[in-house]
């Protein structure tokens, strides 16, 4: 889209507004709301000013002022809001130089997809990322001196089998690890994720598929199409607006954490992704499944930097509380085709067009622009290094036996471990300049809060372990 057709889409739905949307460290979209008078063809070339110091991880008071660039592909009228609105997705330009900003994660995705390009390799690398969460009927939580806790509302949950509700408790809901996938109306949210797809197809986001997920209480996920980094970055926070909001249409709450309860499946994003050049799959080959030499070096690449990688593609405290072992989640370094016990899988597909890879360790709390440019930089590392992965694990990985589970390596345990490792192993993604060192560092200290305020706050299950000993 051309900016004369945004100023067109203004004009013809007598829009009132324009939101100006970015993504900070953490991968929460953020927004800045204009009167849609103020736009025109001079407006998109100058950007729009605003203060990057109280963006958390950014610049510092003393060097605050940064400009929005708004990207005209990315304009939609919004689904939400009161009055016409079109959103913007845009770019943080440092206005010194006009550069993309050192610490914005769009332009980090921005100078990864310019590195693949500069590096021969290929010329695309296409992103499917499939993003689960959780729909709850209302949540309660609090921290403070007196004690903490968490309490999870969900009619659907199975722990809600003998609770008494107006016009009755109707008994159909799915139990732990019995969501996948019932037709209603043990499914209670069908209607709900319909609505979701809906909005976001009159978005331009093609849906594939969408159905309840594994866990009670509410796991969904909706599958989106692949597309090219960036581009599939922007759809990515686009879902996650819709899921948001949609669910606050109906009086529900949505969420992306890994690991919301106890004892039942966490969600996970695994991403998939292949390597194209003039219009070919670089990524399909004679090879094991059907993959090639590249494509099995890009699978070495990961692993061998997967414990870096954890500290962006799996960014939060609560992530590690789904990669456990041997409670069938992704933690194995390993690659298999079918075998999902395996972190990256090769999916079975009918043509050499759609022949690809899927890394299964990342989690939705990932901000997807930092998660696919660094995947992808650990991937292209392992083409240039020619890092082979070893042989497939068609085994089932979390049934071997001991002296044989031992022998292969696993994703972290912790954040604070990811970051160790992240801190230590960062070459990889600081070639081309798509990384800096400075943003790798504030990111590190970033994330460090979250493990201290995590590290130093009493937990529930410490009082049933210790309180009385």
């Amino acid at each position: 889209m051309a900016v004369a057709d945004v100023l067109k889409l203004i004009k013809e739905n007598d829009v009132k507004f324009v939101d100006l949307r970015f993504t900070d460290t953490r991968g929460k979209e953020q927004h800045v709301t204009i009167p849609a008078h103020v736009v025109d063809e001079e407006w998109f070339e100058h950007g729009h000013a605003f203060d990057g110091s109280s963006i958390g991880g950014w610049k510092g008071i003393q060097a605050s002022d940064m400009l929005l660039s708004p990207d005209a592909n990315t304009a939609r009228l919004d689904p939400f809001f009161d009055e016409p609105t079109v959103y913007l997705t845009c770019d943080v330009i440092e206005p010194a130089d006009g550069k993309g900003y050192d610490r914005d994660p769009r332009s980090i995705a921005k100078r990864a997809e310019a590195y693949l390009k500069a590096s021969g390799i290929g010329d695309t690398a296409f992103f499917g990322p499939e993003p689960e969460f959780f729909i709850f009927d209302g949540v309660r939580f609090n921290i403070d001196m007196s004690g903490c806790f968490v309490e999870i509302e969900s009619e659907e949950a199975a722990w809600s089998s003998n609770k008494k509700y107006e016009g009755g408790n109707t008994g159909h809901r799915p139990g732990v690890k019995g969501g996948y996938f019932p037709v209603p109306p043990v499914d209670s949210l069908h209607d709900i994720r319909a609505q979701m797809v809906l909005i976001l197809e009159e978005l331009g986001i093609p849906v594939e598929v969408f159905h309840h997920e594994v866990a009670t209480a509410g796991q969904c996920e909706i599958g989106t199409k692949f597309s090219t980094l960036v581009e599939r970055a922007d759809w990515t926070q686009t879902l996650k607006y819709v899921v948001h909001n949609v669910a606050h249409q109906y009086g529900k709450t949505a969420t992306f954490m890994p690991k919301p309860i106890v004892g039942d499946n966490g969600s996970g994003m695994h991403v998939h992704q292949s390597i194209w050049k003039d219009g070919k799959n670089l990524f399909a080959g004679n090879g094991y499944a059907g993959l090639s030499d590249m494509a099995l070096y890009y699978i070495g690449g990961i692993i061998k930097h997967a414990k870096a990688l954890n500290a962006i593609t799996n960014p939060g405290t609560n992530s590690y509380k789904r990669l456990v072992p041997h409670y069938e989640a992704p933690v194995k370094l390993a690659y298999s085709a079918k075998n999902r016990s395996a972190s990256i899988r090769i999916p079975h597909v009918a043509s050499d067009k759609a022949r690809r890879i899927e890394t299964r360790f990342p989690d939705p709390l990932a901000n997807p622009y930092l998660c696919f440019s660094a995947l992808m930089m650990a991937g292209l590392d392992g083409i240039q290094n020619k890092i082979h992965p070893g042989d497939p694990a068609d085994k089932n990985l979390y049934d071997l036996p001991p002296e044989e589970d031992k022998l292969i390596p696993t994703v972290c345990a912790s954040l604070e471990e990811a970051l160790a490792a992240l801190d230590a192993d960062r070459e990889f993604l600081t070639r081309g300049g798509v990384f800096s060192n400075d943003f790798i560092d504030a990111y590190i200290d970033l994330k460090m809060e979250e493990v201290n305020k995590t590290r130093m706050t009493t937990h529930p299950v410490e009082f049933q372990m210790y309180y009385s000993l």
